[in-house]
């Protein structure tokens, strides 16, 4: 199936097989591995991207259900000056990462959530960020960096 898209701001348009996750198309034929594929079940929030400004799964989500659709994965969240963007930054100086498996997924669900503008305490912020899973940092970190880049 012919396929249009935008990925990270750049236009693509190729062909693919109609089983194709989003996920492999990003990974395999695009080289953007910071989606990563963990549980490909849509458990583990690992292959987390944006599909039109909403956290979606990639595993979970065929190629082409993103048809004509604007695609952001964790490579594209950087600042305008190629440097880390102020998430990713809170990230580092909070240690909100250590094996950094989950990071990018939690960066892009974290994206999400704060484009609205909304202020969330650290417990809903936990709560809405409970569908990403880490097995390392215990989530206080994670949830401190994401609190830090309220507007």
């Amino acid at each position: 199936m012919r396929l249009r898209l935008t990925v990270n701001g750049a236009e693509w348009t190729g062909d693919v097989e109609p089983r194709l996750t989003l996920a492999d198309l990003l990974r395999e034929r695009l080289r953007l591995t910071g989606t990563h594929l963990g549980c490909e079940h849509g458990v583990c929030g690992a292959c987390t991207v944006l599909l039109d400004g909403e956290a979606a799964r990639s595993c979970l989500t065929l190629a082409v259900q993103a048809e004509g659709a604007s695609v952001t994965t964790v490579e594209g969240l950087g600042g305008p000056d190629g440097g880390p963007s102020p998430l990713q930054r809170a990230f580092l100086d909070a240690g909100a990462l250590q094996c950094g498996f989950c990071t990018p997924g939690f960066l892009v669900s974290a994206e999400a959530l704060l484009r609205d503008g909304r202020r969330r305490s650290r417990a809903e912020l936990r709560e809405l960020l409970s569908g990403s899973l880490c097995r390392c940092t215990g989530y206080g970190p994670i949830v401190d960096a994401v609190f830090r880049c309220q507007r």
